[in-house]
């Protein structure tokens, strides 16, 4: 925390040909996700998620969900259940979560406009939307 996060570049889930980069976010609040299909909190998560994400992305708010699970099927299967209007990546070999040193699933990183991790929230319950949007909220009136 209080340092930029490690370099992150990994294939879209709606076009795997494109290559997306935190650095393509410069100047936007980014919450970014880590998330995997069998995560049962991420069940709860990307919903709310994707309530934050229409509510703040006018205001420069990104969401970028990291999906780790091995078959990319599994994450479009889970998608199909719980759909996203924000970015998806994927990483199949599961190499993003130890350079982010992530320790369980759902995991999420805000970084602000100078693209500094600011928190991190790992987990998901029912009432940790509320928090998460006051949080990112924060971070977009700075």
């Amino acid at each position: 925390m209080g340092q930029r996060p490690p370099s992150l570049q990994l294939p879209s889930l709606t076009d795997t040909q494109q290559i997306v980069s935190l650095d393509d976010f410069s100047g936007k609040v980014v919450y970014l996700d880590f998330w995997a299909s069998w995560c049962g909190p991420c069940r709860v998560s990307l919903p709310a998620l994707n309530r934050i994400y229409a509510e703040l992305q006018s205001q420069g708010l990104v969401v970028v969900a990291v999906n780790v699970d091995a078959e990319t099927e599994d994450a479009q299967a889970f998608l199909a259940r719980y759909p996203v209007d924000y970015e998806v990546l994927l990483d199949p070999e599961g190499n993003s979560p130890a350079d982010f040193e992530i320790l369980g699933m759902p995991t999420a990183f805000y970084i602000d406009r100078n693209g500094v991790v600011r928190g991190v929230h790992t987990g998901f319950r029912k009432n940790d939307e509320q928090k998460v949007r006051a949080t990112l909220m924060e971070l977009l009136n700075e």
